[in-house]
């Protein structure tokens, strides 16, 4: 019996955005999918604020000094997304990010609504962008209230912010509701397979059909 030879066609990287309010799981959910697929990684934002001491530069964020710097970076186009948060900006480099997909590699972004409208605006046919929504407002709470991290002032605001945020559902690919995370990581887990797959990702596709419809047949 004739060993069938093995195909691996090269294929163009993907933009994985994952967006939620805060407390829906979107963070638990990016870390798992990172440390478990090896062909992702996460993108690493450039920001000018001070870097904390457990940070460490180039792993969690660029740091770089300058707003200046940062402003020329933006004027010039060389960032996909940004923003302004307290006073220190955020971005996103294009450069990295579109070597990437070149590679075939996957970019992961945990990033909030405006952030992804930017990226789709510069970038909709690399990118599949996933919404995670709570059960209910009333878990969402709990569980803002179960980290233990936040003043109730805090908590409040954040649950002012997640109505708006919740609100831009209807602008992303797929919508998973987290009332279960291993039901939900394994949703997130099948997207990514699928969107792996398009044929519109299959850059050598084209020339293996031809191969195939040219060849003689015994």
């Amino acid at each position: 019996m004739t060993e069938l030879k093995v195909i691996d066609l090269k294929r163009r990287g993907l933009l994985l955005i994952l967006s939620s309010p805060s407390g829906a799981g979107k963070s638990t959910l990016t870390r798992n999918l990172v440390r478990e697929d090896r062909g992702i990684r996460l993108s690493i934002s450039v920001t000018t604020r001070a870097k904390r001491p457990s940070e460490i530069n180039g792993v969690h964020y660029h740091f770089i000094d300058s707003i200046p710097d940062f402003e020329e970076m933006r004027d010039r186009s060389d960032l996909l997304e940004w923003a302004q948060v307290h006073g220190n900006y955020y971005g996103t480099p294009r450069k990295p990010v579109e070597q990437a997909l070149a590679r075939g590699e996957d970019v992961m972004f945990d990033i909030d609504w405006q952030g992804t409208k930017q990226i789709v605006e510069k970038m909709r046919s690399d990118v599949v962008s996933v919404f995670i929504l709570p059960p209910s407002m009333a878990e969402l709470k709990a569980r803002l209230e179960r980290r233990a991290e936040d003043t109730p002032e805090v908590i409040a605001r954040r649950l002012r912010n997640a109505r708006e945020e919740i609100a831009q559902w209807g602008a992303y690919d797929y919508v998973l509701v987290n009332d279960d995370l291993d039901r939900t990581f394994g949703d997130l887990k099948a997207i990514l397979a699928a969107e792996r797959l398009r044929r519109e990702r299959q850059v050598e596709l084209g020339g293996f059909i031809d191969d195939l419809l040219a060849a003689p047949v015994e």
